[in-house]
């Protein structure tokens, strides 16, 4: 029975039901995993807002969230810059706190 299937509130029960009997024995339907972008990482690890970060790179916050998203990829300084934020946070904090 899928999920189109379900017609009626009994049957949604049972596969409720049959579901929360694979959880408890230790099958994992499905597993989903996020990536996110290194710049939502940096700026998840820094604790700074996009204005705070696009003030630090010397860039619009457009430009941050361009990155963000995929569309455009930092280069020279700001790359270093990221890789350092990515491994050490805290140094970002730091220094521009």
């Amino acid at each position: 029975m899928n999920n189109d299937e379900i017609r009626t509130g009994e049957e949604l029960g049972q596969k409720l039901l049959q579901s929360v009997k694979e959880m408890k024995a230790g099958k994992v339907g499905c597993v989903h995993r996020i990536e996110v972008s290194p710049i939502v990482e940096v700026r998840n690890k820094t604790g700074f807002s996009l204005a705070k970060l696009a003030e630090l790179f010397g860039v619009s916050e457009h430009t941050i969230k361009d990155w963000e998203q995929g569309r455009k990829e930092p280069n020279g300084a700001a790359h270093s810059l990221l890789k350092i934020a990515k491994m050490r946070p805290e140094v970002l904090r730091e220094i521009f706190c």
